[in-house]
């Protein structure tokens, strides 16, 4: 770990000679940095991403009023929050979802109810941000096996871990001031 440090702020150092190339460089030394941790190889990373900005660009071209999704993938699978007004409009989400090539499974969690607030999804934001870190200031756990969506209030957990980790991550979300309920979306290595 320390000599992929030291390689990227080698590399971070040579690319500020470079004008106009360090944020491109940057981003690739940020990227590089997470995938050394991420269980997922290269390909399901890089398929997420995909899977994520598609689903997006669909309901877009769907144009469906009243309806605010989030689609957050990991190995393969699709998270959706948010809100949409009516059973018919979340059934809709989840037929975009599932569209979506490379898909696997989707997990549809949206609530009934209208587009929440900016201030609850603020707070929905530092409620992650919260989880986040005290999932890095646990030793028991990599913290950068978890990912942590939350959406009003709820926190969802996904990411590829053994049983005993994900019980963890569980706990330390539980025990998260704010946060209303937890919800595992972990595919289990074990």
């Amino acid at each position: 770990m320390r000599k992929l440090l030291l390689a990227s702020l080698l590399g971070l150092m040579a690319a500020v000679s470079l004008s106009g190339c360090l944020p491109l460089v940057a981003t690739g030394v940020g990227i590089g940095a997470m995938m050394v941790d991420d269980r997922r190889s290269v390909g399901a990373y890089i398929e997420d991403e995909e899977i994520e900005l598609r689903a997006g660009g669909r309901l877009r071209e769907a144009k469906l009023d009243g309806v605010r999704a989030n689609f957050t993938s990991f190995n393969r699978r699709l998270l959706i929050t948010g809100e949409a007004p009516t059973e018919a409009l979340k059934a809709r989400i989840s037929e975009i979802g599932r569209g979506v090539p490379g898909v696997k499974e989707v997990y549809n969690e949206m609530a009934i109810a209208g587009p929440i607030s900016f201030a609850a999804r603020s707070k929905d934001g530092s409620i992650t941000a919260k989880v986040k870190a005290r999932l890095f200031d646990d030793s028991r756990i990599n913290a950068n096996h978890v990912k942590v969506v939350t959406a009003n209030g709820v926190v969802f957990l996904m990411g590829l871990v053994r049983r005993d980790e994900a019980d963890i991550a569980a706990g330390i979300a539980a025990r998260t001031t704010g946060v209303q309920r937890v919800v595992k979306v972990f595919e289990y290595l074990d």
